[in-house]
C-alpha cells in the first residue's frame, strides 16, 4: 500500500492547495474581474460547503467501490475541471462556480488515504499517520503561499492556475493507475450512515469538528490576504510571505498533535488544550489584531499552529466506528470539519459585509469575522468536555 499512499499524499497536496489560494489571488482577482473580499470569502465557502456535502456519497463510494475509481474520477472532472473554469473566469461567479467543482474534485483526496489506512494498518497508529498524510500533503498549503505569488508574478494568474489544473489532470490519471483498494470487509453486518448518527459519543465530538478547523482554515484560506492588505497596508509580497509562514505553523502543529494521543496516553485532552489555547490566540488577535504587523502574524501563526487538529479528532471518531462502515464514518467527521467551514466562511462573509457599511476603520470589520471565530469555538469547546475519552 505504500505507492497508493504516496500518490494520494500527492493529491491531497492540491486538496491544500485549492483551499488556500484565494488568499493569494484576492488582489489580482478584485482588480481584474472586480470580485470583492466579501465575494471571495463566499466562493472560499462553496469550495468548503461542496466538499462537505460531497462527504456522503463520496463515504457510500469509498465501501463499495473502492478508493481508486472514486478519487481519479472526481479529482479529474471536478478539480482539474473546475481549475480551467477558474483560469477562464472574467466575472465574480464564475469564480464560485470554478470553486464549487473544485471542492467537489478535493473531497475524496484526505478520506481515500484514512480509508487506506484504517483499513490496512493497525488502529493505534492510525492518528500518527493521519497526521503524517496531512503534514506532507500540507506542503500545497505553502506551494499555495509565496511560490504562488512568484508564479503569479511572472506569467499572471491565468495562466499560473491554467498550469496547475494540467497538474491535477496528470495526478488524477496516476491516481488511476497506480491507487490499490483493500480487501472489501467480508461481514453479514449491514448498516447505514444513520447508524453512526445514533451513537451518542460522536455527537459529543462532532461539535467541535465542526468549528475547530474554522479558524485556521478561514484565515490562511482567504481573509489573512485582505486582512494585511487593509490594515497594515502590505504589498503582495508581504501577503505571501505571512501566508507561508502560517502554512509552515499548520503543518508544524500537524506533524505535533499525531503522535500526542500515545505519547500521553490521551486523546482527548490533547484536542481540548489545544483548541482552546487557539480560542484564546483568537481573542488576542480580536483585542490588539492591529498593534503590529509582524506579532499579527505571529498570533495568526499561533492560531494556525494550534488549530491543526483535525487528524487526532478523527482518530477519536474512528475509535467508535465498526469496520464495514469505517469509509461512512471518516466520511462523516470530515463532512463536519470542512462543512464547518463553509459555512463559517459564509456566515463572516456577511458579518464583514455589514460591518464594512457602518465603519470607515478596516480593522472593524476584520476584528467582527475573528470575534465569531473566537465564540463559536469556546462554545464547541464546552461541549467537547463530555466526550468520552478513547485511544483504541
Amino acid at each position: 500500500m505504500r505507492a497508493t499512499l504516496i500518490i494520494l499524499t500527492f493529491a491531497y497536496v492540491l486538496s491544500q492547495f485549492y483551499r488556500a489560494f484565494l488568499a493569494v489571488l484576492a488582489a489580482p482577482l478584485q482588480a481584474d474581474i472586480g470580485a470583492t473580499a466579501a465575494q471571495l470569502s463566499a466562493a472560499s465557502g462553496y469550495w468548503f460547503l461542496t466538499f462537505a456535502l460531497m462527504q456522503i456519497p463520496v463515504g457510500w463510494a469509498l465501501d463499495t467501490l473502492g478508493p481508486r475509481r472514486t478519487n481519479a474520477a472526481l479529482l479529474a472532472l471536478g478539480a482539474g475541471g473546475g481549475a480551467l473554469v477558474f483560469a477562464a473566469a472574467t466575472e465574480p461567479w464564475h469564480i464560485s462556480a470554478a470553486m464549487t467543482m473544485i471542492g467537489i474534485g478535493c473531497s475524496s483526496v484526505l478520506m481515500a488515504a484514512y480509508y487506506v489506512v484504517a483499513r490496512s494498518f493497525p488502529a493505534a497508529a492510525f492518528a500518527t499517520m493521519a497526521a503524517v498524510i496531512l503534514g506532507i500533503g500540507s506542503v500545497g498549503n505553502i506551494g499555495a503561499a509565496f511560490p504562488l505569488t512568484l508564479l503569479v508574478e511572472i506569467l499572471g494568474w491565468r495562466m499560473s492556475i491554467f498550469i496547475i489544473a494540467l497538474i491535477t489532470l496528470v495526478i488524477a490519471a496516476l491516481c488511476y493507475v497506480i491507487v490499490k483498494d483493500p480487501p472489501k470487509v467480508e461481514t453479514g453486518e449491514k448498516g447505514s450512515l444513520l447508524d453512526l448518527l445514533r451513537m451518542r459519543a460522536i455527537w459529543l465530538i462532532l461539535p467541535l469538528v465542526l468549528v475547530s478547523y474554522a479558524p485556521s482554515a478561514g484565515l490562511r484560506g482567504l481573509w489573512v490576504g485582505p486582512y494585511f492588505t487593509d490594515v497594515f497596508g502590505a504589498s503582495t509580497a508581504q501577503v505571501g510571505t505571512v501566508t507561508t509562514l502560517m502554512a509552515l505553523a499548520m503543518i508544524a502543529g500537524t506533524f505535533c498533535y499525531g503522535p500526542l494521543d500515545r505519547l500521553l496516553g490521551t486523546r482527548k485532552w490533547v484536542i481540548f488544550t489545544g483548541n482552546l489555547i487557539g480560542g484564546l490566540l483568537c481573542l488576542i488577535l480580536y483585542l490588539h489584531g492591529d498593534s503590529d504587523f509582524w506579532s499579527t502574524a505571529a498570533i495568526m501563526a499561533g492560531i494556525g499552529f494550534f488549530g491543526a487538529s483535525f487528524p487526532i479528532l478523527v482518530a477519536h471518531g474512528r475509535s467508535f466506528f465498526p469496520d464495514h462502515l469505517m469509509g461512512r464514518g471518516v466520511t462523516l467527521i470530515n463532512l463536519f470539519g470542512i462543512g464547518g467551514v463553509g459555512v463559517m466562511q459564509n456566515i463572516t462573509a456577511r458579518v464583514f459585509d455589514a460591518k464594512i457599511t457602518q465603519t470607515q476603520a478596516p480593522i472593524v470589520s476584520y476584528n467582527a469575522v475573528i470575534l465569531v471565530f473566537c465564540v463559536t469555538l469556546l462554545l464547541g469547546l464546552v461541549i467537547y468536555l463530555f466526550s468520552q475519552d478513547r485511544t483504541d
